[in-house]
């Protein structure tokens, strides 16, 4: 950083702001998954045109590298600074859209303001962690989890006490965490100094990423099918709107633990032998929380939240081991890899959903998880600790 170094007090500082802002932007964007049986109601969506209209929200992934080159080159911390207000203001106004093109456009630019917000940060987190990366960024995806923890309930609650077009006085929490933001975060100087050219960086770039390309697909179909269909499945399966709330919020919970215990876990037993545990538990117990209605679902939703939800802190480790010196290009290009196998699943778990029901695609996930396991061996290894 170009600025003084920063001493151990103000690096916690930072970390804990950043997740700070990781919770109320996240908070935000975990609105749609809860309300999505309204939107289909009220606008006859099916599950493949839910499949499309939430892929939506993840083509601004294409921004990331740039933004995270951006960011690596000259700082970026009013991205961090405002996204939570953009974001809070675009995903508040779903309760007022009347129509599949509103919707299109809401959910496209709340995606461009989440790409500037994941893009920016994570580097941050790791630059002031640098001895602990796992810690740090177990505190930064908590924030983020519990954020996504809080949302559901909170949308749900507020579509109840004030309909579901007054979820939009939502925003303002948005709005009040940015500008904690910004009279906490100004001080900081993000600007990377004595940086290697990128170009140099270009060889190892391809030869990680293209196998991790592998390994993020087919993870993808286990975090789409539990992160977006949940709700819809809960209610196929006979449960309330708030009981499927709920079951989000205690998968993403869990997930929040499983953040706070795997990412200091991986600093001291290794990223890959953490991933392939997470992997394989998931693997396991969803075909069992197939087997189970009503509260007995809850238990199997810990289990899920806390292994697979936690994968997500020990690949964002995992890309901050290998680019240290590009740390918001890599983990830009890993947001990009992400977002958009996420978005491709979604649309195939959406049309086995509609095919031959959501079980089924939940089945295919649970498999495609186990073969992770071995796609992971084909990344290479640079750092001890991996």
């Amino acid at each position: 950083m170009n600025s003084k170094p920063a001493s151990d007090n103000s690096s916690t500082e930072q970390i804990y702001i950043v997740a700070g802002g990781h919770l109320f932007h996240d908070l935000f964007t975990s609105f749609l998954p809860p309300i999505l049986p309204t939107l289909i109601e009220n606008l006859s969506l099916s599950l493949t045109s839910v499949g499309f209209i939430t892929t939506i929200a993840r083509i601004p992934s294409i921004l990331n590298p740039f933004i995270g080159y951006f960011a690596d080159k000259a700082g970026a911390k009013y991205f961090v600074i405002l996204s939570p207000a953009i974001t809070a203001t675009l995903m508040s106004l779903l309760g007022l859209t009347s129509n599949v093109y509103s919707l299109v456009l809401v959910l496209f630019f709340a995606g461009v303001s989440s790409t500037m917000f994941h893009a920016a940060s994570p580097g941050l987190v790791a630059n002031a962690s640098p001895n602990n990366k796992g810690f740090g960024l177990s505190l930064f995806m908590a924030g983020g989890g519990l954020g996504r923890t809080i949302g559901p309930l909170l949308v749900v609650w507020a579509a109840a006490h004030w309909g579901f077009p007054g979820i939009y006085r939502l925003a303002i929490l948005g709005w009040t965490a940015s500008v904690v933001l910004y009279f906490q975060f100004r001080k900081f100087d993000l600007k990377k100094s004595n940086q290697r050219s990128l170009r140099s960086a270009i060889p190892v770039f391809k030869e990680f990423f293209i196998p991790f390309s592998l390994v993020l697909l087919l993870r993808s179909t286990l975090t789409a099918s539990l992160n977006t269909y949940l709700p819809i499945y809960m209610v196929q399966s006979g449960a309330p709107l708030w009981m499927a709330g709920a079951a989000l919020s205690t998968l993403e919970l869990s997930g929040v633990i499983g953040a706070l215990f795997m990412g200091p876990l991986s600093d001291t037993f290794g990223r890959r032998k953490s991933i392939n545990i997470s992997m394989l538990i998931s693997a396991i117990t969803l075909p069992f929380f197939l087997q189970v209605s009503g509260w007995l679902v809850l238990p199997f939703l810990v289990i899920l939240g806390f292994f697979s939800l936690s994968t997500s802190t020990l690949f964002l480790a995992l890309v901050q081991d290998h680019f240290q010196e590009h740390r918001s290009t890599g983990n830009g290009v890993y947001l990009l890899i992400s977002l958009l196998t996420n978005a491709l699943m979604l649309i195939v778990i959406g049309y086995v959903g509609d095919l031959s029901g959501l079980k089924t695609a939940y089945l295919i996930s649970s498999a495609a998880a186990l073969l992770s396991i071995p796609a992971l061996r084909l990344i290479p290894s640079y750092k001890s600790n991996q």
